[in-house]
């Protein structure tokens, strides 16, 4: 089941047209992503200090279906798959959601995926995924 994290878009977000600048959807995506950990019992604090692994991005891909700007009211879907014993992705759906009171549907704003690896901090070599983060991972 996927997770969901709502948050408004913030000046701070977009660009000088006005719009949600491109980079910034996967500094959204990564939020949810926190969000969704922290959920799942898997305290930010501790995930990403270093115990010996690492978990990088290792590839991240998005596509832009309709312009969000500042005051926009945006959930954030996050669904993790295993790909191997040492690697994940997540897909992201961004979606906009309609006005107070209005009765349009939520629409599509972007898609997102990112692919991350388990990775000695010592040596880089890859590492099979600690459990805590295999169990949230398969649960998705």
């Amino acid at each position: 089941m996927p997770f969901s994290h709502t948050r408004t878009i913030r000046f701070a977000d977009t660009d000088a047209a006005g719009v949600v600048f491109f980079a910034r959807y996967l500094a959204i995506c990564h939020e949810a992503y926190e969000e969704a950990l922290a959920n799942a019992g898997l305290p930010i604090s501790r995930f990403f200090a270093d115990h010996g692994i690492v978990v990088p991005v290792a590839k991240s891909e998005c596509a832009y279906l309709r312009p969000l700007v500042c005051g926009d009211k945006v959930r954030v879907e996050v669904t993790p798959c295993r790909l191997k014993e040492d690697s994940f992705a997540l897909e992201f759906v961004l979606w906009r959601q309609a006005a107070p009171g209005s009765t349009a549907p939520e629409k599509r704003a972007a898609v997102a995926r990112t692919e991350h690896i388990c990775l000695s901090s010592e040596n880089r070599e890859r590492l099979p995924l600690p459990p805590a983060l295999a169990t949230w991972v398969d649960a998705g």
